[in-house]
C-alpha cells in the first residue's frame, strides 16, 4: 500500500486533494486577469515542503472600498505570500476572504488574514465539513510543511445558503451555493464589473477533477454553470482565465465518461477492484495526475451509482 492509499484509507475515503507528493519548488507571479483582479496560477501538483501547498489558483479583487480575496491558498505560508502580494498593490483593507470549499489547498491560507478581521465567506455546509475534516487535514499538512507553515483551521463567518451579494463599492460579487457536486460545499462567484465567473474546483482545467461529493450532482451543477451567462472563468486549477464553454466541455466529457463506464461496470457485475483499473482509461493522457486520482474517482462513483 502506498502512503497515499494508506492516508486515504485512514480517513474513510475523504478526498485529501493536495497531500504529499514530490515536486520541485515553483516560482509564482500574479497576473491581472481583469481590471483590479489578480490571480496566481498553481502548478498541477500536490503539496510539498518546497511549494507550501501553493497549488491552487488564488488571488484577490480590489474594489473602491476594499479587497476581496478570491481564494486564500493552501497553507499559512501560502496565505502570507498572497497577503504580501496584495500589499504591493493596495493599502485598502482586506474585507472579505472567500473559501470556495473544504479542500486544504483552497482554505488553509485563511489564517494569514486573521489580523485583518475579514468576513470569511463559505458555503453554508462548509463549517460542518471543516469540523469533520479540518483537524485531520491540518495534522497531515503539518507532516509535510511543519506547524509554522501550516496554519490553523478557520471557519466561515458568513455561510451562503442559496445566494448572496457582496458590495465592494464599484463592483458586486454574487455568490451561489451549489448542491453536492465536487464536494458537499462548493461555492462559486461572479464579478459584476468584469463578468468573470470564479468556479472553485467545480471547474478544473488540465488537472484531473477530484470527486469528493456526487458525480450526478456535479454533472447537474456543470449545467447550472453553463446557464450563468458568463463567457470567461477563473477555474480552481489550470490557466487563471479561460473561455468557459470549452473548459466545461472538457470536464463534462470526463465526468460523463466516468458515469457511463461505471454504470456499465456495475450492470455487468464487474467488481469495484476491477472497475478502478478499467473505467475511464480513455481519458489517460488528457489530464495531469490521472493515475493519482482516477481510481479514487471510480471508487466514489461506483459507491454512488450502485444504488441507482
Amino acid at each position: 500500500m502506498t502512503r497515499r492509499q494508506a492516508v486515504f484509507a485512514g480517513f474513510g475515503g475523504f478526498c485529501l486533494c493536495c497531500l504529499p507528493r514530490t515536486l520541485r519548488a515553483e516560482s509564482f507571479a500574479m497576473e491581472e486577469v481583469g481590471p483590479g483582479i489578480f490571480q496566481r496560477r498553481g502548478p498541477n501538483a500536490e503539496a510539498t515542503a518546497e511549494n507550501n501547498d501553493a497549488i491552487a489558483n488564488i488571488g484577490f479583487i480590489i474594489g473602491r472600498d476594499g479587497v476581496l480575496v478570491t481564494e486564500s491558498g493552501g497553507s499559512l505560508a501560502d496565505g502570507q505570500w498572497l497577503r504580501a502580494e496584495i500589499r504591493k498593490r493596495t493599502d485598502k483593507p482586506v474585507r472579505h476572504v472567500v473559501m470556495s470549499h473544504v479542500h486544504p489547498d483552497h482554505c488553509f491560507g485563511a489564517a494569514a488574514f486573521s489580523a485583518d478581521k475579514p468576513n470569511y465567506i463559505g458555503h453554508h455546509a462548509l463549517r460542518e465539513a471543516l469540523e469533520a475534516r479540518g483537524e485531520y487535514y491540518r495534522k497531515r499538512l503539518e507532516d509535510v510543511l511543519g506547524p509554522e507553515k501550516t496554519g490553523t483551521v478557520v471557519y466561515p463567518t458568513q455561510g451562503v445558503k442559496d445566494g448572496a451579494e457582496i458590495d465592494l463599492g464599484d463592483r458586486r460579487l454574487r455568490f451561489t451555493a451549489h448542491a453536492t457536486a465536487h464536494t458537499p460545499c462548493d461555492l462559486s462567484m461572479i464579478d459584476s464589473a468584469s463578468g468573470l465567473l470564479f468556479t472553485g474546483d467545480l471547474l478544473s482545467v488540465g488537472r484531473i477533477p477530484s470527486l469528493d461529493g456526487s458525480l450526478n450532482g456535479w454533472l447537474k451543477e456543470i449545467e447550472r454553470l453553463k446557464g450563468t451567462g458568463a463567457t470567461q472563468a477563473v477555474p480552481g486549477h489550470g490557466p487563471v482565465r479561460v473561455a468557459l464553454a470549452p473548459a466545461l466541455a472538457e470536464i463534462d466529457r470526463y465526468l460523463g465518461t466516468l458515469r457511463d463506464e461505471t454504470r456499465k461496470a456495475i450492470a455487468a457485475d464487474v467488481s469495484i477492484e476491477k472497475a478502478v483499473r478499467t473505467v475511464a482509461q480513455s481519458e489517460r493522457g488528457k489530464w495531469d495526475l490521472f493515475d493519482d486520482y482516477n481510481a479514487r474517482n471510480v471508487t466514489v462513483a461506483y459507491k454512488e451509482l450502485e444504488w441507482e
